[in-house]
């Protein structure tokens, strides 16, 4: 007898799974549904390539399906011009087969990542004929898609999709890909609400309570591994996903981003180690798929490069880091206009996160007169992909360097003595990245200026923007965490007990960050703290155990802990 996806993870055991149901006030479907007439084919789990064990039968012919479930087990892993080569193979054996160009549509549907190709999804459903014979199960996968690529704004059409997905998923719960693909509509829903947290955070929550159910039931299942990590990303709930994290690369160890998507949930946790093994084998997966392939190099997952760059920047490991940006700079030189390309629609450009990787360098190292470097490669340059990002760093850099130069600290002046703060410019319609840069450049210029009491309104109104923000993803978007500068600029000043509070709170939001450690050592130094600092250098130096030699910050932790030691 089928069971429900709640008896699926309650006979999981997974606790945690069953309370984020009840938190969110979920209820998967009760009914047993319907026993669906679609042809039942037997699949070697190796027909799949190594892409994890899916089951979804169809009316599609024996020799066509093999190659559809490869499709599918491709979608799972977000493998989509794989995914798109699979079922165009399935269509090509099987003409009539309406499922291998329903999944042919999905294909070009990249939910998480914020992107569809309308054009090339509805001129694949055209190939479905008017005399294509489906089972009624079939028939509503169909009817959704058909929803999915209407004629609506996009957030009525994923809205009006996840609906239909959340009513084929209670009527066939055996049926594990509808609810899979329900999971990552509600992924897809999520992505619409940035500036709703608590509405995202729902949509995350249900999708992370739905793969649970699956890999209780399945855990080879790729969906239940992936869709788990994205669904728990952020600071709180990332723990609940290390249990998938640690076995997705090894239930799709083909897909170069079912290697890399582990590092999610291991850069939420700060393991380190476990991230730059994870985007290392992300990153060379992808080269070797494109070389064998012969792609374009744009196809190479430099996703994966500037992740593992970023940890290896958390490692101290300053030189490896530098010489990811020089591959990256090579792949650049050597590409050619062909390169610089739209795949199935997307952009997938040999630049992109070019400028993300420089900008996290020059910030990570505080190399701070690299910034006025050009970064110039051919006739690219740091800032062509994001300007303001740029000149962001660059100015932020430069104010940073006569910071650090100076050569006594100031002192807090009297209030009466202070100017009425001023608002920094803002611009219609900029975000709230922008608006936080903004804030963080006026508040090291008044820093300059010495005025202090202004330095703390404006880094208070950005460290509450920043909050705003829903929780990070991967290395920060912003470059340079506000409650880390924050914490810095109050150590500047002499009000070492504030800086320790915005410290931990920047290693709240971004476990086991480097600075933000070292912020907190030198913090509760201040305080006259001492086992508070030998801890938090102890922590700093285990993430750096493998770091550059003859770095300042290293050779600090490790004179306290030895002079500590002797005391």
């Amino acid at each position: 007898m089928n069971t429900t996806l709640l008896s699926r993870i309650w006979n999981y055991g997974c606790l945690s799974a069953l309370l984020i149901v009840f938190m969110i006030g979920y209820r998967p479907p009760l009914s047993l549904g319907k026993v669906d007439q679609s042809t039942t084919v037997t699949i070697e789990p190796s027909s799949l390539g190594k892409l994890g064990t899916i089951d979804f039968p169809t009316s599609g012919s024996a020799a066509a399906q093999p190659h559809f479930l490869r499709g599918v087990a491709a979608l799972h892993s977000f493998w989509y011009e794989e995914a798109v080569e699979a079922f165009r193979r399935s269509t090509a054996i099987d003409p009539n087969f309406a499922m291998g160009y329903w999944g042919e549509a999905m294909a070009h549907h990249h939910p998480v990542w914020k992107e569809e190709n309308l054009e090339a999804a509805r001129t694949a459903l055209q190939h479905i004929s008017d005399t294509a014979s489906v089972t009624g199960r079939e028939g509503q996968y169909l009817q959704a898609v058909q929803t999915l690529f209407g004629e609506e704004n996009k957030l009525v059409r994923d809205q009006a999709y996840a609906a239909q997905m959340e009513s084929l998923a209670g009527e066939y719960p055996e049926d594990l890909e509808a609810t899979c693909f329900y999971a990552l509509s509600l992924l897809g829903l999520a992505t619409h609400f940035n500036m709703e947290p608590d509405r995202q955070e729902k949509y995350r929550m249900q999708a992370g309570a739905l793969t649970l159910g699956v890999y209780g039931v399945n855990p080879h299942h790729p969906c239940a591994a992936h869709y788990t990590i994205h669904a728990f990303d952020d600071p709180i709930h990332a723990i609940l996903a290390l249990p998938q994290a640690r076995r997705y690369a090894q239930i799709a160890p083909e897909a170069h981003h079912a290697q890399h998507m582990p590092a999610h949930i291991f850069v939420q946790l700060g393991m380190w180690e476990e991230a730059v093994a994870s985007n290392k084998a992300g990153w060379e997966s992808s080269r070797s798929w494109v070389k064998d392939k012969q792609l374009p190099l744009s196809l190479q997952d430099y996703h994966s490069l500037y992740w593992l760059q970023y940890a290896y920047l958390q490692q101290g490991r300053y030189n490896a880091a530098a010489a990811l940006i020089l591959e990256k700079q090579q792949d650049m030189a050597q590409s050619l206009s062909s390169d610089q390309s739209q795949i199935h629609g997307s952009d997938r450009q040999v630049t992109r996160n070019y400028d993300q990787m420089v900008a996290a360098f020059i910030i990570e190292t505080e190399r701070w007169g690299q910034a006025r470097q050009a970064w110039q490669v051919k006739d690219i340059r740091f800032g062509d992909e994001s300007p303001g990002k740029a000149a962001y760093v660059q100015e932020f850099a430069q104010s940073m360097g006569t910071i650090r130069n100076q050569a006594t600290v100031q002192h807090p002046i009297h209030p009466s003595a202070v100017p009425p703060a001023t608002e920094p410019p803002t611009k219609l319609g900029e975000s709230i990245t922008s608006q936080i840069w903004n804030l963080q450049l006026a508040a090291l210029k008044q820093f300059m200026n010495g005025s202090l009491n202004q330095v703390t309104e404006l880094l208070e109104q950005a460290t509450a923007l920043e909050e705003s923000l829903p929780p990070p993803s991967g290395p920060p978007d912003l470059i340079k965490p506000t409650h880390e500068l924050y914490g810095e600029i109050l150590l500047f000043i002499d009000r070492p007990k504030e800086a320790r509070q915005q410290f931990e709170r920047a290693l709240f939001r971004h476990h086991n960050r480097a600075r933000s450690l070292l912020g907190l050592a030198r913090a509760s130094l201040q305080l006259g703290h001492i086992q508070a600092t030998r801890q938090a250098y102890a922590n700093f130096l285990n993430i750096w155990k493998q770091a550059d030699p003859g770095l300042p910050e290293l050779q600090e932790a490790k004179a306290f802990l030895q002079q500590t030691t002797r005391q």
